[in-house]
């Protein structure tokens, strides 16, 4: 009699089921386990340098123009309107070359008044003078009328008293003579204090005078040359830079007329961001770059606020600017800050400021792959910056502008 078996097929499945099960589970935690697939970065576009140890140089860099150190400003002493222009920008000049002339009427005439004024003052001196003469000469002539007039009564009465005591006359006539000789006693001394004050007052009424005739003839010199300075001159040796007013303007006080510039004494005035300028200090040494040489100079001054986010720094030179050199010509310069001796560093990156920390691609050893690095940055110069940690000597790291790949920790280079 034959037995019935349960059927092989359903087992076998069960058991293809369960495996293929712990395959897709084992495979799921395998999958989850994988890092992303690093991104490609053409290394043909990068910027790469190698770390290294020794010595290096800080330095600071900025753009600039060649000034010329002394700069004559010639400004309008009174307004006026131009009448004539001499002279055009880019001419040589001197002293007493005629740029401008003003004209104003108004100017002339106040000239005019200060010196009628003063002719008038002038007058009343001499007036005064011979006035003041004429008194005295004539109190003069008083003093000695009433001073014969004393002598006279006094011999009258020395000779009555002769008389009296004698007693040819009465004692009245006597008294009578001493009373006349008094009076004249006292005459005389009342004129000669009368000519003595107005002697001495002759010279302080004088002074008064001659005070007012110098303060008129101050403000008459005064009108003269406010009259004189319509006649624009340059009052320096140079060359002519500007002369902004044309024929028919008007210029009000203080307006600027003309500039003239001695072109054969330049500076450099240098623009540092403001991040920098705190380590340039007078005395420090400098290259200017004008475009047709390299200029060696010096740090002599530094503006003491900051414009726009620059400081502006000058530079002088300490040798013979090349040909074509001339105000307003922009140029470099690179100031040299200090020289760090057995540090190491590496080119400057496209981010990240001195003493701070960033984050830096590093190129693995023997691959093609390279992995973010965080890295403190020490002292910076123009093309390179101090590194304190998080690189070693040898270490080969990307430069470039990494900013794109700031949520991966790797980039393949292709």
């Amino acid at each position: 009699m034959d037995i019935a078996r349960a059927p092989a097929r359903n087992r076998k499945r069960w058991v293809y089921a369960a495996i293929g099960l712990v395959v897709v589970v084992a495979m799921t935690v395998a999958l989850s386990k994988l890092e992303p697939a690093a991104p490609g970065v053409d290394g043909g576009a990068l910027w790469r340098d190698t770390v290294r140890q020794g010595s290096m140089l800080r330095e600071v860099r900025g753009p600039g123009t060649l000034v010329p150190e002394q700069i004559r400003w010639i400004t309008a002493v009174t307004a006026g309107r131009v009448e004539r222009v001499m002279v055009q920008p880019g001419a040589t000049v001197d002293e007493a070359t005629v740029l401008m002339v003003l004209t104003n009427p108004d100017v002339q005439i106040q000239t005019l008044d200060a010196e009628r004024q003063l002719t008038a003052a002038e007058a009343d001196l001499v007036n005064l003078k011979t006035n003041l003469e004429s008194q005295r000469l004539n109190q003069a002539s008083v003093v000695a009328s009433v001073r014969s007039q004393y002598r006279e009564a006094i011999r009258k009465s020395d000779g009555d008293a002769e008389l009296a005591r004698q007693g040819l006359i009465s004692t009245n006539e006597l008294k009578t003579s001493e009373d006349h000789a008094e009076e004249f006693t006292s005459r005389l001394h009342i004129e000669e204090q009368r000519l003595e004050l107005l002697s001495s007052t002759v010279a302080s009424q004088l002074e008064v005078q001659q005070r007012q005739v110098d303060r008129l003839r101050s403000i008459a010199s005064f009108q003269r040359e406010q009259e004189l300075s319509m006649v624009v001159k340059a009052g320096a040796k140079g060359v002519l830079q500007e002369l902004p007013l044309q024929v028919g303007q008007w210029a009000n006080p203080g307006a600027t007329l003309a500039k003239v510039v001695q072109p054969g004494n330049l500076k450099a005035v240098l623009r540092i961001p403001e991040t920098q300028a705190r380590d340039v200090a007078i005395g420090q040494t400098a290259a200017i770059d004008t475009r047709n040489g390299v200029v060696k100079g010096r740090v002599v001054r530094q503006d003491p606020a900051s414009t726009n986010g620059t400081v502006a720094v000058d530079v002088t030179f300490e040798e013979p600017l090349p040909k074509g050199a001339r105000p307003d010509l922009s140029v470099d310069g690179t100031i040299e800050i200090e020289r760090l001796s057995n540090v190491l560093y590496v080119g400057r990156p496209a981010y990240g400021q001195s003493n701070s920390t960033v984050g830096i691609f590093r190129l693995d050893p023997g691959t093609n792959t390279a992995s973010r690095v965080n890295v403190q940055l020490g002292r910076t110069s123009v093309n390179s910056v101090e590194v304190l940690k998080g690189l070693a000597v040898g270490d080969v790291v990307i430069l470039s502008d990494m900013s794109r790949y700031d949520e991966v920790e790797k980039v393949k280079v292709e």
